[in-house]
C-alpha cells in the first residue's frame, strides 16, 4: 500500500512538472489578456451604436409613400417561404424595407415601389459608413470575407463584408453588409490594438478559421484540459510540501528555499483554487461535447408568434403609424413588423432604444401602447411548450441569477436585458425557464437545466456575474486583477522553472547552484531526498 501511494505521489509531482512547462506559458497570455477584457471587449456592434446611426422616420408624404407590407411581401419571390423580420427605415430622402427571409438572408426594398435593391457596392458601402460616422472622410479597402474581427456567425448573413477605413478622430474601421449597406461592426483603432491583448489572445484566435473551426474549438478545449490538469496536480502537490504541523530544517513550512521555487509553492497554496478554477470554467466555455447545449424540446417560437411579420390582417401602413405616434414623445427611426399570438403589431423604436407597440382595437382604430398587459402575455404564454404546462409565473423588476446585463466590455453586452420581465417555469423535462419582454412581447433567453449548469460552471465560475457581484464594478474589477495578479505569479515563476528545466535537460548538466547556497546543508538536501520526483 505504501509503495502504491509513493509512486501516486510521484507521478502526481511527475505530471504537473511536465505539464506545467507548457501550461504555464498559456496561463500568462490567459491571464493578462483576460484582464484586458474587463476594460476592453472584443468587437461588437451595439444596439444603441445601431439605433444612433438611423435617421428619424419623418411623417411621410402621402399614403402612397410606402407599399403595404403584404404587397410587397406578395410581389417578392424571395419572401415566399416566409419572413423572419420586416422593418422600415429612411436613407437620406429614400425609405426602405429591410426583410429577412426563413432562411436568414437579407434584402432591402425600396419602399415607394417594392423594387428590389441591388447588393450594396463600394459607393454604397461608403454612403452607409458616412451616415454612421457623420462629417468624415473614408475610403473603402475593399471585402473580406472573414478576418480576425468577423468570426461571429452573426454576420454570416451579410458576407462578404465591405471593410471602410474612417478618417474620424478614432480612425474607426467598419465593416458593411453587402446585402443591406448598413454597418454590421465598428472597430476604432484604440479598441482593435488593444484587442490583439485582449479577446484575440484570450481566445487564440490566431488559430481560428471561419465562424465554426472544428479543430480550433478542440484546440482550445484540450488545451484547457491540460491547463486544469497542471495546475490541480500543482496544488495537491503543494499542499503534500507544506508543513502544516512543525517546520522543515531550515525553520520555514516550505521546503523550497530558492526564490523562485519557494515563492511558486507558497503562491500555489494561496492562488491556486482561483487559477483552477479560471483554467476550468474556461474548459466549460467551450461546451465540450455539448454537455450544456438545451436538452429536449425548445420554446416554439412560431408558435407562440402564430403568423409571419407583414401578411397578418388588418394591414397596419407605415404612413398611420407614424401619424399615431406624432402625438407621443416617441421619435421613431425604425418600425418593425412583428406578430404576437396571431396579432399583427408594428414594433417602434427611437435613437434611445425606447419602444412603442402599436395594433389594432376591437373597433379597428390604431392603439399606442408601451407593453403587453398581463392578460394578453399569459393568453399566449402557452403556445410556447404545447405539452408542458407552466408552473409559475412572476414580473421581476430587478435582475436574477440568469437574466442580468453586463457592461459594454463583455461578450453578451449585445444582448437586450430590459425591466420589468416575464419569467416563465414549465414544468417539461428540462423545467425551462423562459423570460419574455413585455415592451415587445419577445422572449429574450430561455434556459433548461443543462444551459442553467453551464451559467454556473463557466459564467459565474470565470466572470463573477451575480447581479450582486456586477453592481459595484470597481470592486469587483479591484478584486479580480488582484487575484489576477497573484495567479500571473504562479505563472510567472513556473514559467522560470519550467525555463531552467528545459535548459538543464538540453545541456545535461545541473542548474548552477548559487553561491551563497551550502551543498553539505541538511536543510537543503532533506527535502530533494524526500521529494520522489526530485531524485
Amino acid at each position: 500500500m505504501s509503495s502504491v501511494r509513493t509512486q501516486a505521489r510521484r507521478w502526481v509531482y511527475l505530471v504537473h512538472r511536465w505539464l506545467s512547462i507548457g501550461t504555464c506559458v498559456l496561463a500568462l497570455l490567459w491571464l493578462i489578456s483576460g484582464v484586458t477584457m474587463l476594460f476592453v471587449g472584443y468587437p461588437k456592434l451595439l444596439p444603441g451604436e445601431r439605433l444612433q446611426s438611423l435617421q428619424p422616420l419623418q411623417t411621410l408624404a402621402g399614403k402612397d409613400c410606402c407599399l403595404p407590407t403584404e404587397t410587397l411581401l406578395q410581389r417578392s419571390p424571395q419572401t415566399s417561404a416566409g419572413v423572419r423580420q420586416l422593418m422600415l427605415i429612411r436613407e437620406g430622402d429614400r425609405f426602405l424595407y429591410r426583410v429577412q427571409d426563413a432562411k436568414g438572408a437579407w434584402a432591402l426594398f425600396d419602399a415607394r415601389t417594392g423594387q428590389r435593391q441591388p447588393p450594396a457596392d463600394a459607393a454604397a458601402a461608403l454612403a452607409g459608413a458616412r451616415r454612421f460616422v457623420p462629417g468624415a472622410a473614408g475610403a473603402v479597402v475593399g471585402r473580406v470575407q472573414e478576418d480576425r474581427w468577423t468570426h461571429a456567425g452573426s454576420l454570416d448573413a451579410h458576407r462578404p463584408l465591405w471593410q471602410v477605413e474612417m478618417q474620424d478622430t478614432a480612425r474607426t474601421r467598419l465593416y458593411i453588409s453587402s446585402a443591406t449597406g448598413e454597418v454590421v461592426l465598428d472597430l476604432p483603432r484604440t479598441q482593435r490594438l488593444l484587442n490583439y491583448m485582449g479577446a484575440w489572445l484570450h481566445w487564440l484566435y490566431m488559430f481560428r478559421e471561419g465562424s465554426r473551426d472544428p479543430v480550433w474549438s478542440w484546440t482550445v478545449i484540450v488545451l484547457s484540459a491540460l491547463g486544469t490538469v497542471a495546475v490541480v496536480t500543482g496544488a495537491i502537490a503543494g499542499i503534500w510540501r507544506w508543513r502544516f504541523q512543525g517546520r522543515y530544517k531550515s525553520g520555514s513550512r516550505s521546503p523550497y528555499r530558492e526564490g523562485f521555487m519557494r515563492w511558486h509553492h507558497v503562491l500555489g497554496l494561496v492562488f491556486g483554487a482561483v487559477l483552477a478554477t479560471w483554467m476550468f470554467s474556461g474548459l466549460m466555455s467551450m461546451n465540450p461535447l455539448g454537455v450544456f447545449s438545451a436538452r429536449g424540446q425548445s420554446p416554439d417560437l412560431l408558435g407562440y408568434r402564430g403568423g409571419s411579420p407583414g401578411m397578418q390582417q388588418p394591414a397596419i401602413p407605415a404612413h398611420e403609424v407614424l401619424d399615431a405616434l406624432a402625438s407621443t414623445p416617441l421619435r421613431p427611426v425604425e418600425l418593425e413588423w412583428r406578430v404576437l399570438g396571431g396579432t399583427a403589431f408594428v414594433l417602434a423604436r427611437d435613437r434611445l432604444g425606447e419602444t412603442r407597440l402599436l395594433r389594432r382595437d376591437d373597433h379597428g382604430r390604431l392603439a399606442v401602447a408601451r407593453e403587453w398587459t398581463d392578460d394578453e402575455l399569459m393568453a399566449v404564454v402557452p403556445r410556447l411548450f404545447g405539452s408542458a404546462h407552466l408552473v409559475s409565473a412572476a414580473y421581476l423588476g430587478a435582475f436574477d441569477a440568469y437574466y442580468f446585463a453586463r457592461g459594454d466590455s463583455s461578450m453578451y453586452a449585445g444582448e437586450d436585458r430590459a425591466l420589468p420581465v416575464l419569467r416563465l417555469v414549465f414544468d417539461d423535462p428540462g423545467r425551462t425557464r423562459v423570460y419574455v419582454a413585455p415592451a415587445t412581447g419577445e422572449v429574450v433567453l430561455s434556459a433548461d437545466r443543462a444551459e442553467r449548469a453551464g451559467r454556473w460552471l463557466f459564467n459565474l465560475l470565470h466572470s463573477w456575474d451575480l447581479p450582486a457581484m456586477l453592481r459595484p464594478a470597481p470592486v469587483r474589477d479591484g478584486v479580480l486583477i488582484l487575484l489576477s495578479l497573484g495567479a500571473l505569479g504562479i505563472a510567472g515563476t513556473g514559467t522560470v522553472l519550467g525555463l531552467r528545466r528545459l535548459t538543464q535537460n538540453r545541456t545535461g548538466k545541473p542548474r548552477p547552484k548559487r553561491a551563497n547556497a551550502s551543498p553539505a546543508s541538511p536543510a537543503r538536501r532533506s527535502p530533494t531526498a524526500a521529494d520522489p520526483a526530485r531524485r
